[in-house]
């Protein structure tokens, strides 16, 4: 059976060698699902299509693969074209995965490789190439968008969010010096859930290497309690153990 498998192979091999037009032609693209906190709230950075299909339709960046590219070259390209933000704050790109499906795109057979990233303090985007307007939209308020980009929308804020559990990035969405209820309200916004505060607090200080206290730093956060004290982002690169996302209570796992 092996063998009968490898000659198939071999002879599919063959044909395609010799006649590259035995199999039907698909179309490469990429697509960005960028985040961002703005105002303690996740937002997603979507343009307005200025073309055919779903002109004036919101869509994530994106565009066709070309032929001397990397998919990960495409993504940074269409996202400076679309949006003028070219590896902003050393933009870290993560592939999210492959989207295949028959008819997502009514032009032609299309395979879309998906980044996602999430950036802290980005600017506003400018729009350009073929889109027609470029912005920061809530993520509840992205609605319903072109393509199959609500599917790759949702997979990234679900890597996200994953993210934050066995990773210290959210630190990284919080100014220099911080208290921990702007820490929390990261994982708050991407997590879509509140937290427990005490529970919060206690995991994150028990957690080695995560946040340090800036010594005789604190801030006024509103209300009549005490100034908040002021932390920093500690050396670990994951929290150990990991913040795992919350019960339906709201308490960390």
């Amino acid at each position: 059976m092996r063998d009968e498998t490898r000659a198939r192979e071999a002879d599919a091999c063959d044909r395609y060698v010799y006649d590259k037009y035995a199999y039907e032609p698909f179309a490469v693209t990429v697509d960005l699902a960028v985040l961002t906190l703005r105002a303690g709230a996740l937002h997603v950075l979507l343009v307005e299509r200025g073309q055919q299909p779903y002109a004036g339709r919101w869509a994530l960046p994106g565009g066709f693969l070309l032929p001397e590219e990397s998919a990960e070259a495409a993504a940074r390209r269409e996202l400076a074209e679309e949006t003028g933000l070219a590896d902003v704050g050393g933009l870290h790109l993560e592939q999210l995965r492959t989207y295949s499906e028959p008819g997502r795109d009514p032009r032609m057979r299309v395979v879309s490789v998906a980044f996602t990233a999430l950036l802290p303090d980005p600017p506003e985007p400018t729009a350009g190439s073929d889109a027609a307007r470029a912005r920061w939209t809530p993520y509840d308020e992205a609605g319903p968008l072109a393509f199959d980009h609500g599917l790759i929308l949702a997979d990234a804020r679900d890597r996200i969010a994953a993210k934050l559990e066995y990773t210290c990035l959210a630190t990284a969405c919080c100014p220099p010096e911080f208290t921990l209820g702007e820490l929390r309200q990261v994982y708050e916004a991407v997590w879509g859930t509140p937290l427990d505060r005490p529970n919060f607090r206690r995991k994150v200080l028990a957690t080695p290497g995560f946040v340090e206290p800036v010594p005789g730093a604190a801030r006024l956060t509103g209300g009549r309690g005490k100034p908040a004290a002021l932390y920093r982002a500690g050396p670990a690169g994951a929290p150990h153990p990991p913040l795992l996302r919350p019960s339906p209570e709201g308490r960390l796992a």
